[in-house]
């Protein structure tokens, strides 16, 4: 259950969820619309979804949660350092995650329905392993961050979460992963995207 809160970075994270989940949920769909005998979508579709779930977490959203978020909540108190530790543990198996996935999509396109099967685990496996870390970063993360963070540290945090401040800031990698996000949108057939119904 999400918490109301004025503070912008709950904001930001929260919508950083939601776009995330979009993505992931939207390869989940097309897997398993797949698996049920119906046309899969055009590859590049695949291909566009696995760059944005690969990109946005490792190098925008994971570092500043890390950073700034987990960082400040240590310093206030000892009640979470578990979940933090599960957490961040679960930011560098997310990677290795990734990587299974492509070459599960990999093999996928190559092999065709012969890969299928790996390739819509994968897909399953990752869906969970991400709805479950996003789930407690909501259920136990930010509550803990309303109950004892400062307002000197939701300063510093609200402030680099709006700046989104990021290993590429000023880059214009951010918006690269806007443009790249419309694109999903665009490209992915009803109902998930606006592109022609498969």
């Amino acid at each position: 259950m999400r918490v109301l809160s004025h503070h912008i970075a709950i904001r930001i994270i929260e919508n950083e969820h939601d776009r995330l989940s979009a993505v992931i949920q939207g390869m989940q769909h097309f897997v398993r619309a797949i698996n049920k005998g119906k046309k899969a979508p055009d590859p590049k579709v695949f291909r566009a979804m696995l760059v944005y779930i690969s990109e946005y977490p490792q190098k925008v959203h994971h570092p500043k949660e890390d950073q700034y978020l987990f960082a400040r909540l240590r310093q206030r108190t000892n009640r979470i350092n578990q979940t933090l530790e599960e957490l961040e543990s679960q930011h560098k198996q997310g990677e290795s995650q990734l990587c299974a996935l492509e070459l599960a999509l990999t093999q996928y396109e190559l092999e065709g329905a012969a890969a299928f099967q790996s390739f819509f685990d994968m897909v399953e496996t990752h869906a969970k392993f991400h709805s479950d870390h996003m789930g407690l970063e909501e259920d136990v993360v930010l509550p803990a961050a309303i109950k004892f963070l400062t307002q000197d540290d939701w300063a510093v945090i609200n402030a680099q979460f709006a700046a989104n401040a990021d290993p590429l800031a000023g880059s214009g990698y951010k918006e690269s992963l806007d443009k790249l996000f419309a694109l999903i949108v665009n490209i992915a057939p009803a109902p998930i995207g606006r592109g022609p119904a498969t």
